[in-house]
């Protein structure tokens, strides 16, 4: 394991913050693929788009009805407490605890009628598309891999041998919440999936300002940056005195020395107007297991897809809202759905204003919708049947709602969305034809990337 410490006040030579630390490891699940990866990336630039992909989940399962679909005519036991606002798209209506989502919405799609998924608490459904760990789910050898993992399996790195993956999510205390392939309950570990170590994220865990985690290199115990390219400068020039350093293990050392990835994570660089406007945010009760309300992380997010990162996972906040921990679901509403609303609204509008949202696909989604009647603590419970997710950049339309759920808001009635059709969006927006594109699984059997001819969702390409 390494580990980087320092100051506020100090900073190294190459202009590295000492003030943040950066824990490393699992070099063979990582650092030592580089070769292959870049390898990868050789034969696949023809094909290969500069575009990155952005999933924010949200840990515990977000409410629908408090949030994108509104209920306002049904019985107050299902509508909640809030009222309906007007956004930027005629007809279309929020929950007025989101009025600056509102004011933006034509640059994003809602999906209401999302399914597919299951009353499982974990994130292993929003990272892979699919249910694994049980009796019955037809996992294969390995487990299946996570979006971002297919993608540095068949892309490789990115622009300047950039690091394909990372997983800017805050360690989170329920663990099948942390992307790590374990499920809820604990049973078999999904990880690191048919594609391999070597494509697993890069992890950066912690407080963005005072005690970032980076999870990539592992090496002996050593005290500071200068001592990491000190030490990987010297393992450069021992293994070039062998024979069969090739010249992509030379751009992986090249990689691993360089400061461009430090530099991404370094928020002292970033513009302090810009990390203002993104705000604090505030953290979440600890009983939820989930992550702090962080606007700062997906700031992270957005310098790293900068950098050139093609898929960047970030959890945001607690959402297993049943009224048993903390408050019923109106307080839990008006507290946490305001930081929320900004964050998003924030990181979306930065996107656009940079020009990165044209080639920066975003879903915000967590493992499941909450049910349409308040239960007697006034709270809502977990929901299979449907959620809500938001779709923006990546070339998809926005402004947009696709599908309809009942009066009661619990159920598709009208375009029913499987969970595998936003792969294949997502897939679709990155360069990857999910017709012709296969992945070898541990066994060499050929596997297609989403499951019954699940195809990108004709409505935001239309």
């Amino acid at each position: 394991m390494l580990t980087i410490t320092g100051s506020h006040q100090n900073r190294f030579c190459d202009g590295i913050a000492r003030r943040s630390f950066l824990r490393a490891g699992t070099l063979g699940a990582s650092a030592l693929c580089l070769p292959d990866l870049l390898q990868a990336d050789k034969f696949n630039q023809d094909a290969r788009r500069d575009h990155s992909v952005v999933m924010i989940y949200l840990p515990g399962g977000p409410t629908q009805h408090e949030t994108f679909d509104p209920k306002p005519r049904a019985p107050r036991e299902i509508r909640g407490s809030f009222q309906p606002i007007s956004t930027a798209v005629p007809g279309t209506q929020f929950c007025e605890l989101l009025p600056k989502l509102a004011a933006i919405a034509e640059k994003f799609s809602i999906v209401r009628s999302l399914v597919g998924l299951m009353n499982r608490h974990e994130s292993f459904q929003c990272y892979t598309g699919r249910p694994a760990g049980r009796a019955g789910d037809n996992e294969p050898a390995g487990g299946w891999p996570s979006l971002g993992s297919t993608v540095s399996s068949v892309l490789g790195p990115n622009r300047d041998g950039m690091i394909p993956y990372v997983d800017a999510a805050p360690k989170m205390g329920h663990m099948p919440y942390n992307n790590r392939g374990v499920h809820d309950p604990a049973s078999t570990l999904s990880w690191p999936g048919y594609t391999g170590s070597a494509h697993v994220p890069f992890t950066l865990e912690g407080d963005v300002k005072n005690n970032l985690v980076l999870n990539g290199i592992d090496s002996a115990r050593l005290q500071n940056r200068r001592s990491v390219l000190t030490s990987l400068g010297r393992l450069q020039q021992q293994a070039e005195t062998q024979s069969g350093l090739d010249a992509f293990q030379k751009q992986a050392f090249g990689l691993l020395t360089s400061s461009k990835l430090a530099d991404a994570l370094d928020l002292e660089k970033e513009d302090p107007a810009i990390v203002r406007r993104y705000g604090a945010g505030q953290g979440t009760d600890p009983s939820f297991g989930g992550a702090p309300q962080s606007p700062q992380h997906l700031l992270m997010a957005r310098r790293l897809v900068e950098a050139g990162v093609r898929c960047v996972t970030v959890a945001f906040g607690a959402w297993d809202w049943h009224a048993n921990r903390e408050g019923t679901i109106e307080y839990l509403s008006r507290k946490y759905l305001p930081a929320y609303d900004h964050a998003l609204s924030t990181f979306l509008q930065d996107l656009a204003e940079r020009g990165l949202l044209e080639t920066t696909s975003v879903v915000v989604w967590g493992e499941f919708g909450r049910t349409p009647r308040i239960n007697a603590k006034g709270g809502r419970d977990h929901w299979a049947e449907t959620q809500s997710v938001l779709l923006a950049g990546g070339g998809m339309h926005g402004g947009m709602v696709i599908g309809q759920t009942d009066k009661e808001g619990g159920r598709p009635v009208e375009r029913p969305v499987h969970v595998q059709e936003v792969f294949s969006t997502l897939y679709r927006t990155i360069g990857i034809d999910v017709n012709n594109t296969k992945v070898n699984d541990l066994n060499g059997r050929p596997r297609y990337l989403v499951d019954e001819d699940r195809q990108p969702i004709q409505e935001l390409f239309g």
